[in-house]
């Protein structure tokens, strides 16, 4: 099969693997824990952190520190699943040099023990009684148990929430309602906690009042892979197939590679429709099947070379079998093992909590509508272990067929899943600092720049391999003003990345549309974004995060273009040498002076569209092209406003208003929304 393997055009992300993650120091604490440790005396604390970092063992010194030193009662640890209980089970931190142990008796251990007579919720109410200090429980006993002992009774406690983004503000997550309600009386602490970076994905997890009262711990994905011993490489790529998933799926899937496998949902346009024989397809697929293994259920499959895969089927209708897999998966003594399982092959199983360090590849197919759950199944593959040097995450996913009868749907997946795509290689891009252009600035401490060292008369591009952050000057850039202003640059750029490219008008056009001219989407379609996001922003403000944000994704798709073109062999084939780090160093090294209006000159989506066409065939490319096409619109009422808007801004800068005649696209394209603004204001349009 070797020579009908299908390029897979990804973006690579290379790491020094600088041990420092891994490293703890004199009390026991990694980098991260250290992080959020020193942020512990605040009431309301929010820890992004990838899979892995140790976000339990960071809550574990946090609340030990909150139960002994800040005088709160008691501390609850809320899960959303009842196995990722075992993550807050007893600790000799002393061991370590913490000054502490954690432990937590086994009775208010809820994701354990049975519970008081009444079930887990009445175990709530006696450990509230009680003088115990710690209790975990689910998500779904917690809400419950606000439910029935209303908020007052949690008075004076720590609430730490962990896999956060399961919270929702919408009125419906009872979760978010009450976090909502405690955050309003204001009378306990809370720990929030999350592996994602999009936090409730389009959905906000907590209005922007609430959220800006919490103070934020952000450890990205790129100080956790750097600083790791072994993994130096991560890839992350899509290829489209026609026919069955299961047919191809050995183009993309190294039988060498230690991998989890994700089939489609039974609902969605991948799948079959019979989960079973896809499983038993795919393991056709790879060999001669010689039984299973009676200790742990394993499927036993001898492949073409002799070898013998072990193959973990949690795909299974039949409960005992899947769960004896279950079990010898989660066997403590074969943790180390690399040899323990080959494949797995699941469903819905093996995302959000789930550790095997052996992971190389996890190879998803079908779009996911939910970003946050990407984030997990990548997780699965970015756990560092011993000669584990590259790891990498495939999304495969079907080629919209002309013959369905469902072809926008397939369209619209097709977007979703290069949406996703771009979202991913964001959070794994080193942090951006941006700053004005200012003459007379100099080098920043902790940074390297290019091969001439720091030069003021180009654009002075620093990089610090320990923090994993770019400082990069751009001329015209507004910095934001307020508190909340610089959070959101600061910390939250990617959340307002997610909305963008989850936008269907701005991907289709960015994709599509020939005749686009980009401000529409950096300028117009991005802020209106932020408008409808932060609307308690002032103008100026909104205008910093639209920069801040527009650049932050312009600049790793630019880096992506020269990562996947420099050094390499044409056809999207990873370089060599280059990788996306490279490739932004060598993006702003080259042009002479990077400014915002350049910058805005970009399409987001441009590099996406090249990836496209080579990774599917040009008759479905042509497809997707015309549905979309067929579907758009002339310019709406709420665009010619926005154009209009930006017309006035023009005027300001330039003295004049755009003219209708110019020569340059976008100045023609205000002057163009400038007159359909005061038709429509004529026809009565807007209120």
């Amino acid at each position: 099969m070797t020579d009908q393997i299908k390029s897979v055009p990804s973006v690579s992300v290379s790491y020094s693997r600088n041990g420092s993650s891994t490293k703890a120091n004199a009390l026991g604490m990694r980098p991260m824990q250290e992080r959020a440790y020193e942020r512990r005396g605040e009431q309301y604390l929010l820890i992004k952190s990838p899979p892995a970092s140790g976000k339990s063992r960071a809550l574990m010194f946090v609340a030990l520190d909150k139960l002994h030193n800040q005088g709160l009662k008691q501390a609850i640890i809320v899960v959303p699943e009842k196995s990722i209980g075992a993550s807050f089970n007893d600790e000799p931190l002393t061991t370590f040099g913490f000054w502490a142990d954690w432990t937590v008796l086994p009775k208010w251990n809820l994701c354990n023990a049975p519970g008081e007579d009444g079930g887990k919720v009445n175990s709530v109410g006696a450990f509230l009684d009680s003088d115990d200090r710690v209790l975990v429980c689910t998500h779904a006993t917690f809400r419950f148990a606000v439910d029935k002992f209303g908020i007052e009774k949690f008075d004076d406690r720590l609430i730490a929430v962990d896999e956060f983004h399961h919270v929702s503000a919408n009125p419906d997550n009872k979760l978010g309602l009450h976090l909502g309600n405690f955050i309003a009386r204001d009378r306990v602490h809370i720990v929030a906690m999350t592996g994602s970076y999009f936090r409730g994905d389009a959905e906000a997890v907590l209005g922007p009042q609430d959220e800006s009262k919490f103070d934020t711990v952000t450890y990205t994905y790129y100080e956790q892979l750097n600083g790791y011993e072994f993994l130096k490489q991560l890839d992350i790529g899509y290829f489209f197939y026609s026919g069955s998933y299961s047919d191809d799926i050995l183009n993309v899937l190294d039988a060498g590679e230690k991998t989890i496998i994700h089939i489609p949902n039974v609902n969605s346009r991948e799948s079959t429709k019979d989960k079973i024989r896809e499983v038993e397809h795919i393991i056709e697929e790879l060999g001669e099947w010689q039984g299973i293994d009676p200790a742990t259920g394993f499927q036993l499959v001898k492949t073409s070379d002799g070898r013998v895969l072990k193959i973990a089927d949690l795909v299974d209708d039949d409960i005992a079998k899947r769960d004896r897999v279950s079990t010898a998966l989660k066997n403590p003594a074969q943790k180390n093992n690399r040899d323990h399982v080959d494949i797995i092959i699941a469903l819905g199983m093996a995302k959000e909590g789930f550790d095997w360090i052996w992971c190389e590849h996890a190879l998803t197919v079908g779009y996911r509508s939910s970003l946050t759950e990407i984030v997990q199944i990548i997780g699965r593959a970015t756990r560092d272990a011993p000669g584990k040097t590259r790891a990498r995450f495939t999304n495969l996913i079907a080629e919209p067929d002309a013959a369905e009868d469902a072809v926008t749907e397939a369209v619209n997946d097709t977007l979703k899943a290069i949406a996703a795509s771009l979202l991913m290689e964001q959070v794994l891009a080193p942090r951006f600092n941006f700053t004005p252009k200012n003459p007379g600035s100099g080098p920043v401490e902790g940074f390297t720049y290019g091969d001439g060292g720091y030069n003021p008369e180009k654009c002075n591009v620093g990089f610090n391999e320990q923090t994993g952050q770019f400082q990069i000057e751009i001329k015209g850039l507004t910095e934001p003003k307020s508190k909340e202003a610089t959070r959101i640059c600061q910390e939250d750029l990617n959340e307002v990345i997610a909305a963008f490219v989850q936008d269907k008008t701005a991907i289709e056009r960015g994709l599509f549309d020939e005749e686009l001219v980009p401000e529409e989407l950096t300028q117009v379609r991005m802020g209106k974004i932020i408008k409808d996001r932060y609307p308690e922003l002032d103008e100026e403000d909104q205008e910093a995060v639209r920069q801040h944000a527009i650049t932050a994704l312009n600049l790793t798709q630019q880096a992506k273009h020269l990562a996947l073109s420099g050094g390499g062999d044409g056809d999207g084939e990873q370089g060599a040498n280059t990788a996306l780090i490279d490739g932004v160093r060598r993006f702003a090294m080259d042009v002479r002076e990077l400014d915002i209006d350049l910058i805005d000159r970009i399409n987001p989506f441009g590099e996406a569209y090249a990836i496209l066409a080579k990774t599917m065939s040009e008759e479905s490319l042509k497809q997707v092209a015309a549905a979309i096409a067929a579907k758009r619109t002339s310019l709406t009422a709420e665009e010619a406003k926005e154009l209009a808007v930006r017309a006035v801004k023009f005027k300001k800068e330039r003295g004049r208003l755009p003219s209708i005649s110019s020569t340059d696209a976008w100045e023609k394209r205000m002057a163009e929304g400038a007159a359909a603004f005061v038709r429509f204001k004529d026809e009565g349009r807007y209120e």
